[in-house]
């Protein structure tokens, strides 16, 4: 079995994980909208996630919407002692599956109090808040007043600490002079490096970064580099791609999603492939 242990560990706030968890994401349907069309198949990835010492699950109720959390509920409940659970706030899915900005303290409220229902919980882990000023890229604009009732909920109890997703380095700052920020959730991977510096900055601050899509999401990453790589290293290029994100910065934890049990040993495989300094320099290229 594969040691996942070998990909490191990082501190959100107080709570210790593995850098190499899982994303609940495509547990859902088509489009991350309505049921899996194999339900016991997503149980069995879940629990087949922790048996392979995953401690570290991401997921929201706006997959679905509900979908994802209540399997996790079913499949996992209760919780072991050292999982730590972080979803996603900020969004409510139409009923055509559109994905629609939803910041007002009301609706952070309802968000909150429903995803502690649906995953079974007193109080949520890690809550990212997540920025919709543009489209699904991220767009300037204040966080200060969404950020603001987020961290009221905090003061409550129902809220452990407070990430932010699809934010841009300027409201990073903005969101830290507000509350304490343990992660930011933004578009990244050995083809999309835009992010740098911010990963840099947060490494020094000690905040961790999670690259969603770090596989390239709905569009899976091609390149022929990164094929070649693999294929000298006896490896696949997904264990690639996921290997050069843990040795680019000891802060990034990785959240790779998947509906298959085959696939999720693959993406945790990953944890043992160490890249040599003249591989990590002809991965590096692929972004130019």
């Amino acid at each position: 079995m594969t040691d996942i242990g070998k990909a490191g560990h990082f501190t959100m706030g107080d709570l210790g994980v593995t850098r190499l968890g899982y994303g609940a994401m495509r547990l859902s349907g088509p489009g991350i909208f309505g049921p899996p069309k194999d339900r016991a198949g997503a149980l069995a990835v879940l629990r087949a996630a922790l048996e392979a010492g995953v401690d570290h699950i991401d997921t929201s109720d706006f997959y679905g919407p509900f979908v994802t959390n209540e399997l996790i509920r079913e499949a996992l409940h209760p919780y072991p002692k050292d999982l730590v659970i972080v979803t996603k706030i900020g969004c409510r899915r139409g009923t055509d599956g559109s994905w629609n900005k939803a910041f007002s303290a009301e609706e952070l409220t309802r968000q909150v109090h429903e995803n502690r229902e649906h995953l079974g919980i007193d109080a949520l882990d890690v809550v990212n808040m997540r920025i919709m000023f543009g489209d699904h890229e991220p767009t300037e604009g204040s966080i200060e007043a969404p950020l603001t009732a987020l961290a009221e909920l905090q003061r409550q109890g129902l809220v452990r600490h407070i990430g932010l997703s699809n934010v841009t380095a300027k409201q990073v700052a903005q969101g830290r002079s507000i509350a304490p920020i343990v992660c930011v959730q933004n578009l990244y991977n050995v083809a999309h490096r835009q992010d740098d510096a911010m990963i840099d900055d947060l490494a020094s601050a000690g905040i961790a970064y999670v690259p969603f899509f770090p596989l390239g999401g709905f569009t899976p990453l091609q390149s022929t580099t990164l094929s070649d790589v693999a294929a000298q290293l006896k490896a696949t290029p997904i264990q690639v791609a996921l290997a050069w994100l843990l040795q680019r910065s000891p802060n990034i934890l990785l959240i790779p999603g998947t509906s298959s049990v085959a696939h999720l040993q693959e993406n945790l495989a990953a944890a043992e492939l160490k890249l040599s300094s003249d591989v990590v320099a002809v991965l590096d290229k692929i972004a130019a």
